[in-house]
């Protein structure tokens, strides 16, 4: 039991002068010892220190009180000066620090970078006395830094082999070919897999990182035929008028696919074992292979989809960005259109077998090799205007750990604002190692 700091009663109008009470009128005696409110005065040096919330909880012994959202990383409290309201004009209010015991006058720079602190209440007629705990806490992260962490070093044994990773239900579903068989394997975290056996109803000649997933069915197009499964070794074979280039993407409710009309493309919806076209001929040259989809809502709450690099028939490595988007106002093409970005925005790199991803309101790109066969490195690029521009993230708050190999032809993939990054391949080697990233802010 703390022993209680007496203070002399024709003293206490002094100490007591600059503190915030809710009654001044200290001629009348109150049984009274409670605090009404705590919270520190603003700081030039750190100006979101005022908005720290405190709250307060009575308990039958120590009260506490304390914020629930943590103050701003870096944010330093050993020279703060904190702010006190009390529910009636106290006899005395005293802090005990672990260094030093202060009677407050309301204008005390204290240092609550030691704690635990503790203020004692007495009430003005000496009847009642309270104590409370004060904690304050500070982010001991910084806010922008990205952790990241290897789940496992590889799923399955080293070969020549491309794989795809996609959710199904609460699982991770991947998809490899060694350019023979087809493998697919489970795992409900990333770190531990399950082989689930070989796949003999996918045709040959399947391009296994072109396989889409609604979350609960898995969709692969080739030739005039689309195959499902909603377990990624049993396939069904449905047939379709149009021959299917490549599966694309999966957003707004379909699954889209380019088809082959002539010489040229037209983008098409697979629904109910229909294949429909849009009527969307893209003028540009669209990709046929490793290219990166992703889809988010835009600024405007529009929800888009963006197809990103790859290569053309005809081999070319792209730097296109096209995107889709759908707009009630819009009665041609059923709502839907189609923009090349790189027409006007023509200064990102040409890439292929890169990952895309939204995350934090922001597109990530991850991997891939330039039109000389280079690897792109490490390095993550970001756009926050919706890929229009991308520049490469902070080195200091966003590197991939320096375990993680440069590659193409990775997956990667957003759970429960995780990221994870699953295999890939490089001029050495195939990997089929999982990492998963995260912004420590971003669920704060």
């Amino acid at each position: 039991m703390r022993k209680f700091l007496y203070i002399f009663s024709s003293f206490l109008v002094i100490i007591l002068s600059g503190c915030d009470l809710n009654n001044n009128n200290t001629t009348t005696l109150s049984s009274v010892a409670k605090l009404s409110s705590f919270s520190f005065t603003a700081n030039d040096s750190f100006p979101g220190l005022a908005a720290a919330v405190f709250t307060i909880e009575e308990r039958i012994d120590t009260g506490l009180v304390w914020n629930k959202d943590s103050i701003l990383y870096g944010t330093r409290l050993d020279s703060v000066v904190p702010k006190f309201t009390f529910e009636k004009t106290p006899g005395t209010a005293v802090l005990y620090t672990p260094d030093t015991t202060i009677a407050l006058t309301g204008k005390d720079t204290i240092n609550f970078s030691k704690q635990p602190i503790y203020l004692t209440i007495r009430s003005s007629d000496k009847s009642t006395t309270k104590t409370y705990e004060i904690r304050a806490t500070v982010h001991q992260v910084d806010p922008d830094l990205y952790t990241w962490v290897q789940l496992t070093d590889h799923i399955y044994s080293a070969d020549d082999s491309e794989q795809r990773v996609v959710e199904l239900g609460d699982l991770f579903v991947m998809v490899k070919s060694n350019g023979f068989e087809f493998f697919a394997y489970t795992s409900p975290d990333g770190a531990d897999w399950t082989e689930e056996g070989l796949i003999t109803t996918l045709p040959a000649g399947t391009k296994v990182r072109q396989i889409i997933s609604d979350g609960t069915t898995l969709y692969y197009g080739q030739g005039k035929h689309i195959y499902t499964s909603t377990d990624a070794v049993n396939w069904t074979e449905h047939a379709v008028q149009d021959s299917v280039v490549t599966m694309l993407l999966y957003w707004n409710e379909l699954v889209w696919a380019s088809v082959a009309d002539g010489e040229e493309y037209e983008l098409a919806t697979f629904e109910d074992g229909v294949l429909t076209r849009t009527g969307l001929i893209p003028d540009g040259e669209f990709p046929v292979s490793d290219f990166a989809a992703v889809t988010f809502q835009s600024a405007s709450y529009r929800d888009r989809a963006m197809i990103i690099g790859g290569f053309a028939e005809n081999g070319k490595s792209l730097n296109t960005r096209w995107n889709l988007e759908y707009s009630r106002h819009t009665p041609e093409n059923n709502g839907y259109r189609l923009r090349e970005f790189s027409i006007d925005r023509p200064t990102f790199t040409s890439l292929t077998g890169i990952s895309v991803i939204e995350y934090n309101d922001q597109l990530l790109l991850f991997g891939g090799v330039d039109d000389k066969m280079n690897y792109f490195g490490r390095d993550i690029l970001i756009s926050e205007d919706e890929g229009l521009t991308w520049n490469l993230a902070d080195t200091t708050k966003n590197q991939l750990p320096d375990v993680y190999q440069a590659r193409q032809k990775q997956s990667a993939l957003v759970r429960d604002n995780n990221i994870y990054l699953f295999g890939g391949q490089d001029g050495h080697a195939t990997y089929s190692d999982v990492y998963k990233g995260r912004l420590n802010s971003i669920d704060w």
